[in-house]
């Protein structure tokens, strides 16, 4: 993979000259499989998890394509369309494409809820190049003529699994009835269940499909912690690890919206510089938060999943699963917020009684034993946890004795 280079990918000079700007020398390995395929008009499906480059996969390739057929899109018209599950990444993804696109001269819209519709309208009245959106918006505005997709040449389909997990198959739908159909079509998701095999058939034309599995925790250079902890006890013991200065720029994760601006309040109570970010807050007030943790202005940002999709910034000292995530594949993508551009981090997760089903599931998953940096596995519940499986389950035999091991190992550190 060392050999491959943006150069002999086959991209054109300007695009070159962007990625040196911006300090993007050796290709991801989802981007030295993808590129080339696009470039050269095929469909692609592709299976990575996010913070693997893949924007820069499909982004690379269209603008390529559209600075080789220049044609001026007609009123409310656009040229191509990428579809996000939330606001944030539609956001990452058009501040990407203007990096990658600097040295040329592209029109591109952001169609997305929670910000000014007048404003959006207005862009869209001379037409664009690329529009990238959120579902929801962008049929609101095909409803109104005030967006036409006759035009479309490259459509993006990203986060797929995380759009049906959102719900937004009938909008997607309804949008690829409105799509020409001569045009390139790719679709990425994290994971592959059968309903994202099902859209990727009616999708894609004899598609490519590339994978990049999902990297291990264990083979990121992540050290990895988790607190066994009581509920009741969770935001004391948040409170104790923030007292550590190494702490410099740290995501807490919860599973609700509510508990997000509960442990909000709880540390800006505690003097704790911190804003949040979950789907109840404004496209404005997000934003303003998201600027406030990359600046450095908040030392901690609260948020949830959904509303996480699409934080990309460079940094983050320390993950910390204040509740651990209901699906096992988003552990990995929360503690991947840390460790990037070859830096190390810390990821630390609180589990309670009831989590411990879910621990077990995240470490199946990724092959790997965390390590106990406080407290003691759940003993079995009374009826051994029947009616809820895989809740309150002792470890098995191996496994205790895996973890007494721990507390010798190197890395382990008691709880404060």
């Amino acid at each position: 993979m060392s050999s491959i280079t943006f150069t002999t990918l086959g991209l054109a000079e300007p695009l070159l000259h962007a990625l040196s700007k911006e300090q993007f020398l050796q290709p991801t390995p989802i981007q030295a499989a993808a590129i080339p395929h696009l470039l050269a008009g095929r469909d692609l499906l592709g299976v990575a998890q996010t913070g693997t480059g893949k924007t820069a996969a499909f982004a690379l390739p269209m603008l390529q394509h559209l600075a080789e057929n220049p044609v001026n899109p007609h009123r409310f018209a656009t040229r191509a369309l990428i579809l996000a599950p939330t606001r944030e990444l539609a956001l990452q993804i058009e501040d990407s494409l203007h990096r990658l696109g600097s040295q040329q001269r592209r029109r591109i819209v952001a169609i997305l809820g929670g910000m000014s519709r007048f404003a959006q309208v207005q862009k869209m009245r001379g037409g664009a190049d690329i529009v990238v959106g959120t579902p929801g918006r962008i049929c609101d505005l095909m409803a109104t003529g005030e967006l036409r997709l006759n035009e479309v040449t490259h459509f993006v389909l990203d986060e797929a699994d995380r759009m049906l997990d959102l719900g937004f198959i009938r909008d997607i739908r309804r949008i690829v009835a409105a799509l020409p159909v001569r045009r390139q079509s790719s679709l990425f998701s994290a994971t592959m269940p059968a309903e994202v095999g099902k859209l990727a058939e009616t999708l894609l034309r004899d598609p490519v499909r590339v994978d990049v599995a999902i990297t291990a925790p264990a083979k990121l250079p992540i050290v990895q912690h988790v607190h066994f902890v009581d509920t009741a006890g969770k935001r004391a013991l948040l409170g104790r690890l923030l007292d550590d200065p190494a702490m410099s720029r740290v995501i807490v994760f919860t599973r609700t919206k509510r508990n997000a601006d509960r442990v909000a309040e709880n540390l800006d109570n505690g003097g704790v510089r911190v804003s949040a970010i979950h789907g109840n807050k404004s496209q404005p007030a997000r934003i303003k938060a998201l600027e406030q943790f990359r600046t450095g202005r908040a030392r901690v940002l609260v948020a949830t999943d959904i509303a996480a999709r699409g934080i990309d910034v460079t940094g983050i000292s320390h993950v910390i699963n204040f509740d651990l995530p209901a699906q096992p594949e988003d552990y990995v993508h929360r503690i991947g917020r840390t460790a990037r551009a070859g830096a190390t981090g810390v990821a630390i997760s609180f589990c309670d009684a009831a989590e411990h089903g879910t621990l077990r599931a995240i470490e199946r998953m990724t092959g790997t034993v965390i390590n106990i940096a406080g407290g003691s596995p759940p003993a079995r519940q009374p009826n051994g946890g029947q009616g809820q499986p895989g809740r309150g389950q002792p470890p098995s035999a191996a496994n205790r004795g895996r973890r007494q091991q721990q507390r010798g190992r190197v890395g382990y550190r008691p709880a404060a």
